[in-house]
């Protein structure tokens, strides 16, 4: 069964011709429309007001690292205050390199059209090597607007590495597997980060009273934990405005505070501006010199959160919001804890209050604690941000998503994600108690995300970006230097807490590659039992069955090709409906499908076999909820497919088609993103022949008709078509299904029997149904069930 474009060399001549008539003017808009994802030149004012508003979101995390960084430094008493100046060195030097070099100025930029972390990056590498484990692509898909991807010449080194990526199915797996595990350690620090961040924030009550016991503290962070998570349905854009006020007044009291210390305690422990004094720490510490860079890390932690939530804001704004306000605080905030040191070396646990002069220490204890609170926030969505982009490419159980604003689609909630972390964070704040521990493991993930993001940046720079090999060379030894040296060092401290993150980063890691497993296995099962189109026309129009008045929507995988559902279907009842319509949905490695891109549309097989198929694409950003119009959109263009099918018919001699004579200012609104004039408008695929070969056409609803002779005749089957369309919609549409039950073959091992029939069966179970998600009525659902071995 042919499922690409063959029909398009046999379609040439007059058909070819208003093919191209059609394509053209929409060929310009789809341009139009494409530059329209790319970033934008922001005025001044403009730009200012972005990076204000993105302290709140994007900075909270790495903001709050002053309340526990020399804490974990030294986690036992200072015994010399040179060690203060070079752990301060280390501080200045790992900000400078990480967050500043790598991520602001190099990392952000390789966003998927702004959105970040590592399933855009993934999806970048998708979009340029054919490494996506799940091939349900098609070539009309890279027609999207926003499919975008650099052109790589056969020759070239990006060539060859994409070539070697492509080899085998060992390296996409590979790859897969390394974007599961800095996906699983980010939703690790989703958990750590409120942990710490609010335990550590609560701490600045015994500095007033001593004598308060740990578990005080400890009870006032769950507290504020689970009033934290108890909100999250409320979403965040009812506060939202509140987080850039408080995050950068946090800055400013940071930095004010760190100036004050510094002038009144040790201005010369800024010479630890020279790299001279990491040397000497080094040196002079030995082996705990090395094994304190865990505590150095948590200087550095918010850094990947930054880049997940690179959605909401262009870059320029985050760049510049980082290099005027963040950097500079920071580097002031650590210089003066460390002059504050210098002079109080017995402190450090309690370096941050202590060193706050006391006429402010209350109102910077009360910021502090809402600072902890807004950099918990960040996490905890980001955390919901990369469920459902993992839910989108097929490696995590569907879940219930909550759209928590109508006017920002990025900001969700998923209350059985937001129950489980809860839970995780109250048994790490009370099961540890104290800063140290819990840093460790912090450490632990942040380390792991790094890494795993330098490895898909190196990709990145060969085949999306083509740099020079010797550049790519250059940023990879410099990033692996500095995160395998971290990473080295927190490998010391993985019994006194850094074991956290793995078990936690096993489980999910269980979870969504059992999930991944299942679902390609799944797939490749439709593909290997679909039914021959030979078989089906010689079923006849009838099928061999009782056509009755009413819609199937036949529910499948695949997006060409008729399923093995439908055979199972058609040999268990003797009656099928007037019209079968078989839908697609699949997501691709793109962050959104504009509207009028979404639906394909085509024919299956002759005109009286009434036989449509029907691909929904949708990106890992697009909504993920009930779609309650999802069957009105459906037939809409379906009822379009039919008009735009029966106008070639009736012109393929015609040089009279014009999408733009007539009415051409409405066919340009319809492609704006905010239309709400036209609902109708889609990417149709039509069908030409008779069997499953496509040329697609880009072609809004509204075309004139010429009113020629073959126009009537093709309009009056328009019409005969429409009002037999029409007629089965309303005797009843029905939605048919699969219920897929996977098990593993007898022969198989006990692992993949236990991951198989057990684990993957009950996350099935659990799962979201489709029909839920597509809001579909109970009594009008079919579910058919088939088994299948692995």
């Amino acid at each position: 069964m042919a499922t690409d474009m063959s029909g398009e060399d046999e379609s040439k001549g007059g058909m070819w011709a208003l093919e191209q008539k059609i394509d053209q003017p929409m060929d310009e808009e789809a341009g139009r429309l494409k530059n329209m994802y790319r970033e934008k030149k922001f005025s001044a004012l403009l730009l200012l007001q972005l990076s204000f508003q993105s302290l709140g979101v994007v900075y909270g995390d790495l903001g709050t690292s002053p309340l526990y960084v020399f804490y974990n430094t030294f986690p036992d008493k200072i015994t010399d205050t040179e060690d203060i100046v070079g752990a301060l060195s280390l501080i200045i030097y790992s900000l400078t390199l990480v967050p500043l070099i790598k991520y602001v100025f190099i990392v952000c930029r390789a966003n998927d059209n702004g959105q970040g972390g590592t399933f855009a990056l993934y999806s970048l590498l998708c979009r340029h090597a054919k490494v996506n484990t799940i091939p349900n692509q098609h070539k009309t898909d890279e027609e999207l607007t926003t499919y975008s991807r650099s052109t790589i010449h056969e020759k070239s080194f990006a060539a060859k590495t994409r070539s070697w990526l492509e080899g085998d199915a060992f390296k996409k797996n590979a790859l897969l597997l390394l974007v599961l595990v800095g996906t699983c350690m980010a939703i690790g620090d989703g958990i750590l980060t409120p942990a710490i961040s609010v335990l550590s924030a609560s701490g600045g009550i015994k500095i007033d009273h001593p004598r308060m016991s740990t578990d005080v503290v400890v009870v006032v962070a769950v507290v504020i934990l689970v009033g934290l998570f108890s909100l999250q349905h409320y979403g965040v854009d009812k506060v939202a405005w509140l987080f850039a006020p408080i995050v950068l007044l946090w800055f400013l009291l940071i930095g004010g505070i760190g100036i004050y210390n510094i002038w009144k305690h040790d201005s010369w422990v800024l010479r630890a501006f020279s790299p001279v004094y990491i040397f000497k720490h080094f040196k002079r510490r030995g082996k705990n010199g090395w094994t304190s860079l865990g505590g150095i890390m948590l200087s550095i932690t918010g850094t990947e959160a930054l880049f997940a939530d690179l959605a909401h804001f262009p870059v320029s704004a985050i760049q510049l919001a980082f290099t005027v306000v963040v950097f500079p605080c920071l580097l002031l905030a650590y210089s003066g804890q460390a002059a504050y040191l210098m002079n109080n070396k017995d402190h450090a646990s309690d370096a941050f209050y202590r060193s706050i002069p006391d006429s402010v220490y209350w109102p910077m204890f009360i910021i502090a604690t809402l600072a902890a609170i807004v950099a918990s926030q960040a996490t905890i969505s980001a955390t919901f941000s990369i469920i459902k982009q993992a839910n989108a490419l097929g490696c995590f159980p569907r879940v219930k998503v909550i759209h928590t604003s109508s006017k920002f689609l990025g900001q969700i909630y998923i209350p059985d994600i937001n129950w489980i972390l809860m839970v995780l964070c109250i048994i790490v704040t009370a099961g540890f108690k104290n800063q140290s521990q819990i840093g460790n493991a912090y450490g632990t993930a942040v380390v792991i995300v790094m890494l795993a993001t330098t490895f898909l940046m190196i990709l990145i720079m060969l085949l999306v970006w083509r740099c020079h090999w010797i550049l790519v060379f250059i940023f990879a030894a410099l990033s692996l230097i500095v995160e395998c040296t971290y990473f080295s060092a927190v490998l010391f401290k993985v019994d006194q807490g850094g074991w956290v993150p793995l078990v936690i980063a096993a489980v999910f890691l269980f979870i969504m590659y059992i999930w991944h497993y299942g679902t390609v296995k799944r797939y490749e099962f439709e593909m290997h039992s679909k039914i021959s189109m030979t078989w089906i026309l010689g079923l006849g129009p009838s099928l061999g069955l009782v056509r009755v008045p009413g819609i199937g929507l036949v529910y499948t995988e695949l997006a060409s090709g008729v399923p093995h559902i439908f055979s199972h279907f058609i040999t268990n009842l003797p009656a099928i409906h007037s019209v079968v319509v078989f839908v697609c949905v699949k997501y691709l490695p793109v962050y959104t499908v504009p509207e009028d891109e979404r639906f394909l549309v085509k024919r299956i097989g002759p005109k009286n076999f009434h036989m449509f198929r029907c691909v929904a694409r949708y990106g890992y950003k697009d909504l993920h909820k009930k779609d309650d119009d999802f069957e009105k959109k459906l037939f809409d263009n379906l009822f379009m497919f039919v008009r735009l099918e029966s106008m070639m018919e009736g012109g393929s001699d015609s040089d009279d088609y014009s999408l733009y004579d007539q009415q051409s200012h409405r066919s340009k609104d319809f492609l704006l993103p905010d239309n709400t004039v036209n609902t109708f408008s889609s990417v149709v695929d039509l069908t030409i022949s008779s069997c499953d070969s496509i040329v697609p056409v880009k072609s809004p609803l509204n075309v004139v008709n010429p009113g020629s002779s073959s126009g009537q005749v093709s309009s009056q089957r328009e019409v005969d078509e429409m009002a037999f369309l029409t007629s089965c919609r309303d005797a009843g549409v029905v939605h048919i299904m699969g219920n897929t039950i996977v098990r593993a073959r007898r022969d198989s091992t006990f692992y993949k029997k236990l991951s198989i029939d057990y684990v993957y069966a009950f996350l099935r179970k659990i799962c979201r149904e489709h029909s839920v998600i597509f809001n579909v009525p109970h009594e009008s659902l079919l579910n058919v069930g088939q088994v299948f071995y692995v």
